[in-house]
C-alpha cells in the first residue's frame, strides 16, 4: 500500500463508487469491487482496506431501507453465519492469496448454479399450479424453500474470507422469493451487522491497521455518490432484469477470482 500509483488509487475509488451503487441497488455487483481492490492490492491485505468501506455503503444502505428488511429471516441466519465466520477466521490464519482466490471464486460459481437450477424449477412448479402471474406483490418470501443454515454458513465463511458474502446471500434471497425492496431492505441489515461484527477479528489478523484506515479515508466519500446513484437507479430496473443482474454479475466475479 505504500507504492500505490495514481491510476490504481482512482480504481479503488471507482470501486468504492460501486459500493455505493451495489449496497442501494444490485448487490451481486459488489463482486466487481472486490476484484478491483484484490487486483491492486494482495489478496488478504485487500479484504482489510475493502470491509470499513463496506460499512459505510451498509449504513447508507439502511438509512434507505431500513423498513423493508425481514428480521425473521435475519435471525433464522445468524447462527449458522457466526459458525461461517469463525471458520473463515480459522482459514485465513494458514491460507494464502491463491488459496482464497480459488475458494471464493470456486463457492460463488456453484452457489450460482444451485439457485439457477432452484430458480428453474420453481418457475415450472409455480407454472403448473397457474400461480406465477408476473403481478406477485411484495411480501413475506418463500423462506421454507432454502436452507439458511447452508446459506448462512457460506456467507459467514466468504464474507470473513474475502469480503464475498454479498454474492452468496444474493442468491439466498433470490432464492426465497424476495422482490427488490425486501432484498435490499434485508441484505442491508444483514451486513451491517456482520460486517461490522468482522472488525474484531480482521484486526486480530492483522488485516486492519493504521495504514489500511489511512488509506480508507481517502477512499470512503466516494461511496456515497454510488449509494445516491443506486437509489435513484433502483426503480427503474424491473424484476427480472435485477435478478439477471445479480447472478451475471456473480458468475463474473466467481469466474475472476477463480482463474486469476
Amino acid at each position: 500500500m505504500d507504492t500505490i500509483t495514481l491510476w490504481q488509487l482512482a480504481a479503488l475509488a471507482a470501486a468504492s463508487t460501486l459500493v455505493g451503487f451495489s449496497k442501494t441497488a444490485v448487490s451481486g455487483a459488489n463482486t466487481i469491487s472486490l476484484a478491483v481492490f484484490a487486483a491492486v492490492l494482495p489478496a488478504r491485505e485487500s479484504t482489510g482496506v475493502l470491509l470499513p468501506i463496506l460499512i459505510a455503503g451498509d449504513i447508507l444502505a439502511v438509512l434507505v431501507y431500513r423498513r423493508h428488511a425481514h428480521w425473521p429471516t435475519l435471525l433464522r441466519l445468524f447462527p449458522a453465519v457466526a459458525v461461517g465466520v469463525v471458520a473463515g477466521t480459522v482459514f485465513l490464519m494458514w491460507a494464502d492469496d491463491g488459496a482464497v482466490r480459488a475458494s471464493i471464486g470456486a463457492i460463488l460459481l456453484l452457489m450460482s448454479g444451485v439457485t439457477l437450477w432452484r430458480r428453474r424449477a420453481s418457475t415450472r412448479a409455480e407454472a403448473d399450479e397457474g400461480a406465477d402471474t408476473g403481478t406477485r406483490a411484495e411480501g413475506p418470501p418463500r423462506v421454507g424453500r432454502v436452507r439458511p443454515a447452508s446459506y448462512g454458513a457460506l456467507g459467514g465463511f466468504t464474507t470473513m474470507v474475502a469480503n464475498a458474502g454479498g454474492p452468496v446471500m444474493s442468491l439466498y434471497l433470490l432464492s426465497a422469493g424476495f422482490r427488490k425492496l425486501g432484498f435490499l431492505g434485508t441484505s442491508a441489515w444483514f451486513f451491517l451487522i456482520v460486517n461490522t461484527s468482522k472488525v474484531p477479528f480482521s484486526v486480530g489478523l492483522g488485516l486492519i491497521d493504521a495504514r489500511s484506515l489511512l488509506l480508507d479515508a481517502a477512499l470512503v466519500l466516494f461511496v456515497i455518490p454510488g449509494a445516491y446513484l443506486g437509489r435513484v437507479c433502483v426503480g427503474r430496473i424491473n424484476q427480472r432484469l435485477f435478478e439477471q443482474i445479480v447472478i451475471g454479475a456473480t458468475v463474473l466475479g466467481g469466474l475472476q477470482l477463480l482463474l486469476r
